[in-house]
């Protein structure tokens, strides 16, 4: 006998507060109470531009940018419970860190950091989450 295949419904969750998808993705999207947010570089969206001032710079600008996909789905950083952090150099650790544990504070998510490679534009930070209602 087959399986029948079960689909939750989707939302796809854009916003102009954070740039758009650079590739063939989503922002974020949101299937239950649950959003899968993609990852996040430093991209002012009034610009379209990276921000390279600097690893600090480039993180505040990648938690505007998750912040504003966030809110969009009617979420804040207080509902992310998981974040993935790749950094193009392992080294800037210690910044992102600093920058990451201003907007989350004493009940930040579970995550992990991953040195990678290469970036998408250069980038030195990318930062992706999942938020529950």
């Amino acid at each position: 006998m087959g399986r029948k295949e079960v689909l939750l419904p989707r939302t796809i969750i854009k916003t102009g507060g954070a740039p758009a998808a650079i590739g063939p993705y989503s922002q974020a999207i949101l299937v239950g109470d649950t959003l899968y947010c993609s990852g996040q570089i430093a991209i002012d969206p009034e610009t379209g531009h990276l921000n390279s001032d600097g690893i600090e710079s480039e993180t505040e600008r990648v938690m505007e940018n998750l912040t504003a996909v966030l809110a969009a789905a009617d979420m804040s950083l207080a509902h992310v419970v998981h974040c993935r952090v790749y950094l193009l150099d392992i080294n800037d650790y210690g910044q992102v860190n600093e920058i990451y544990g201003r907007y989350f504070g004493e009940n930040a998510p579970t995550r992990e950091a991953i040195g990678v490679g290469a970036l998408p534009r250069g980038a030195k930070v990318e930062i992706s989450c999942v938020a529950v209602k």
